[in-house]
Formats: structure tokens, sequence, C-alpha cells
């Protein structure tokens, strides 16, 4: 749009997808009122008309009810304030979005691995699914959770089946050593703490705020991943941290 260009109510309507009818009303709310009319009486729309109407709709997009937008407007907040405060929601979206497109990436996977899998089992998926993200977003910020939801695409579904098989074969071994009393400096216990680290790299990627996110989780809510996933439990991960600082 070039500077000094005027609207016509029918065509601004047209370049920003909204109604005649609601720009009728927000002119008659005072929200947003054309500059001026042509001779015929026709509301003529002018730039800085066409920011103000950006603004209503981000200052709504934000969920602001229009009874609130006309005294939030008449005070300082500049366009600049309203720019920001819009990328940042938009940027909640996408991380929103971005997770959503994981989940439903992991659930059509399931539905090709087992086509005859039932309603039932898909309600159990969705269930578990809900419960762990709840507890997950007490721990990871969206943007952690989103860069988690890309990489898990990147990699694809056959390196996940793989770190979980590295997984399941790593825990009864080290839960068995536990168990034994193995010395943590021997070199199977050396062995077995690399391997550790290296399946744990494989989820943050050498990114330091998402592994404290993730030993926090682990550390606060160690019962509950212990009775529902197996492990690891505290004594294993004690097993393994004595390990790991015999390896240095």
């Amino acid at each position: 749009m070039t500077a000094g260009q005027v609207w016509k109510v029918g065509q601004l309507a047209s370049l920003t997808g909204l109604t005649v009818r609601t720009l009728h009303h927000y002119d008659h709310i005072d929200l947003v009122r054309p500059t001026g009319r042509s001779g015929s009486g026709h509301r003529l729309y002018e730039d800085a008309d066409v920011q103000r109407l950006y603004q209503v709709l981000a200052l709504r997009q934000l969920g602001l009810p229009l009874a609130a937008l006309a005294s939030v407007m008449a005070g300082a907040t500049s366009m600049s304030e309203v720019l920001d405060a819009h990328q940042s929601y938009l940027d909640q979206q996408l991380s929103a979005m971005r997770r959503l497109r994981a989940q439903v990436a992991t659930l059509t996977t399931t539905a090709k691995q087992s086509p005859h899998a039932s309603v039932e089992d898909f309600l159990e998926l969705i269930r578990r699914v809900i419960e762990v993200d709840e507890t997950v977003k007490q721990y990871f910020t969206e943007a952690q959770l989103a860069d988690l939801a890309e990489r898990r695409e990147q990699v694809g579904e056959q390196a996940i089946a793989e770190v979980e098989s590295g997984w399941s074969d790593l825990l009864p071994r080290v839960a068995a050593a536990v168990e034994s009393g193995m010395d943590p400096a021997t070199p199977e216990a050396l062995a077995m703490a690399e391997q550790w680290m290296d399946l744990l790299e494989q989820f943050h990627g050498g990114d330091t705020s998402l592994r404290e996110s993730l030993y926090r989780m682990q550390a606060e809510n160690a019962d509950q991943i212990e009775r529902d996933h197996g492990g690891p439990s505290a004594a294993q991960m004690d097993f393994i941290a004595q390990a790991n600082a015999a390896r240095q």
C-alpha cells in the first residue's frame, strides 16, 4: 500500500478479508472511523486508518474484547508495542502448532503400524499423550517443546525407535548392576554410563537448558517414571552419576 492512498470501504474489506458490515460496525462504535467521506457520502480510509485497523485486529487476536479496545487505544499504546505483543502471541501459537503437528505425526505412525487397532486403543493412547504433555509442560518452555518436536520430525521415527530400543536394552543392565552391587568404576559400568550419556545427548542435542529441564523433571517425578515406565530409579541414576564421575 502506498503512502497517501485512499480506500473505499468495499476495497478495504476486500484487501483485509473483513466484511463491509464489520467495518461499518467499527465505525459506528468509534473504533475505526474513516478519515474522510466522498462527495456522495462513501467512507474513505487513509493510511492512519489502516494502521489503526491493524491495531484493533491484533488486540482482538490477543483476546481483548471490543468493549475494552477503545479505552486501550485511547491511551499511549504505540504501534511498536502492539506489534511486539502480537509477535509474541504468534510465536506462542507457532510453538503450539509445531507440537500439535508432532503429536499428530506420532498418532499417524501408530495408525500405520497398527491398522487394526481399536478405538479404545487410540483413546488410551490419547489419554497417555495428554497426561505426559501436562507433566512435560511444567518443566519445558514452549520454545523448548517446539524445538524438541522439530528435532523429532527431522531425525525421523526410525532413529527415535533406535533410541527407545537403546534405553530398553540399557535400563535392565543398569538395574542388574545396581542389584548386584557392581563397582561404578569398573569398565562395564563406565561403558554403561557412556551409553547412557549418548542416549541423553540424542534427546537434548547438547542444549544445556534442555538437559537441566530434563534432569529436573526426572528428579521430581522419579517414583512415577519408575512405576509407569520402568525407570530409571533414583538408585540407577546415582549409579550412573558415580560411573560418570569415574570416567572423568
